[in-house]
């Protein structure tokens, strides 16, 4: 039924009390802002922000990153120190087990001349005594690597397993320190030059830092291994040295140094290029602007390795020169025309075929991957601790 339109007003104003709406309120003055207070604030956040904020890993690695915190001279070579220390602690084990097993088969007669390694550099030593009185010579009855492992810590204490490590890391540290250093330094320096994008980086730097690596340390390893044949005083070792000089020239302190170059020099650059390439590659993989421990450790591990293979023939060269060098030396014998590195690769292939110059390439395997994967990552890992500390400071 259907209100005619005056009884459905009357309705309406009968109801009026319900349908009325509470008015706006009154508007109070609005005080005058202080901009003083204001800028403060601003400030204040600012900086809370800057403290608070991190960057985000996972983003886009072709995009821009974040600005990139410096690190000083000194604490590479700290970093690279560290690193040094760390591989030769890790490494130095598996080769002494090694020379045990060597000793045990094949006894070192005195004046004998064999390798050690502490995973930065190869030493050659010389066997000076008769009898069980050096370490390389006590008898253990191995049957085995894991079986000398444990049969040396249990009857020789633990630290028998860094036996005649000291002595090595005299120069060992103090090359690497160099070397890590250098290429860094010229790294940075090239990239400033060239552009970051330029690819070829890695190859010259690493090629100037080991050149000058193996320049510095050739002479003291010559000293060395005359110092470790007979005990030298001071005085000899300098009347030792002046006589040389004399005899043969300032170019005598760095015989040996032909070889080792033809060695170290193609694994530096084969090395550090292939490095860079796979921790890129890698970073873009995992969407990462900065590489992780892991990824460090990897690409050390098989760079390492592949340079370690192309090089191994000039590997074998070195420690047949190295050794043939002693024993010339140690007999006073004139040392023969055919000893250049070329005629000795040319008798190694003609005596035991091409595949004589790839001699020992497991065990050599075995001893360059873990060692240049444990400094690498152990080097990038104190940078990277560097540089969190210097962007603190920065901060503050």
């Amino acid at each position: 039924m259907q209100l005619a339109p005056s009884a459905r007003s009357t309705r309406l104003r009968g109801h009026s009390h319900l349908l009325r709406l509470p008015g706006p309120p009154a508007l109070q003055p609005f005080p005058p802002p202080d901009f003083q207070l204001l800028m403060l604030q601003t400030k204040y956040w600012s900086i809370e922000l800057r403290k608070r904020l991190k960057p985000v890993k996972n983003m886009d690695p072709e995009a821009e990153g974040p600005p990139i915190i410096k690190v000083t001279p000194l604490q590479q070579m700290l970093a690279s120190c560290t690193g040094a220390i760390l591989t030769s602690l890790m490494v130095t084990p598996f080769d002494v087990v090694k020379i045990r097993l060597q000793a045990q088969n094949n006894p070192f007669p005195k004046g004998k001349c064999f390798l050690y390694s502490n995973g930065l550099m190869d030493h050659l030593c010389v066997c000076e005594e008769e009898g069980n009185k050096a370490w390389y010579k006590k008898p253990g009855r191995f049957q085995g690597t894991l079986d000398a492992f444990l049969k040396i810590i249990r009857n020789e204490g633990i630290k028998s397993l860094w036996s005649g490590l000291p002595p090595t890391l005299v120069m060992a540290v103090p090359a690497t320190v160099i070397y890590f250093t250098c290429y860094d330094q010229l790294t940075a320096l090239l990239r400033s030059k060239l552009g970051e994008s330029e690819s070829h980086i890695p190859i010259v730097a690493g090629i100037v830092a080991r050149l000058g690596a193996v320049t510095v340390i050739s002479p003291l390893e010559l000293i060395r291994t005359k110092m470790q044949s007979k005990k030298f005083s001071y005085e000899e070792l300098h009347q030792f040295v002046s006589k040389k000089v004399s005899e043969d020239g300032w170019i005598s302190l760095w015989r040996g140094w032909a070889p080792t170059v033809l060695r170290d020099v193609p694994f530096s650059a084969m090395y550090w290029y292939n490095y860079e390439v796979l921790k890129k590659w890698l970073c873009a993989k995992s969407g990462l602007y900065e590489p992780t421990f892991m990824i460090n450790f990897t690409s050390g591990a098989l760079s390492g390795s592949f340079a370690a293979v192309v090089t191994l023939p000039f590997d074998v060269v070195k420690t047949q020169k190295q050794t043939q060098l002693w024993i010339y030396d140690s007999r006073k014998i004139s040392m023969p025309l055919q000893m250049s590195t070329w005629a000795i690769m040319k008798n190694i292939v003609a005596k035991n075929g091409f595949s004589g110059l790839f001699t020992g390439l497991i065990p050599r395997l075995i001893k360059i991957a873990p060692a240049c994967a444990v400094m690498i990552s152990t080097y990038e890992f104190g940078k990277s601790f560097f540089q969190k500390q210097n962007a603190r400071r920065q901060q503050y």
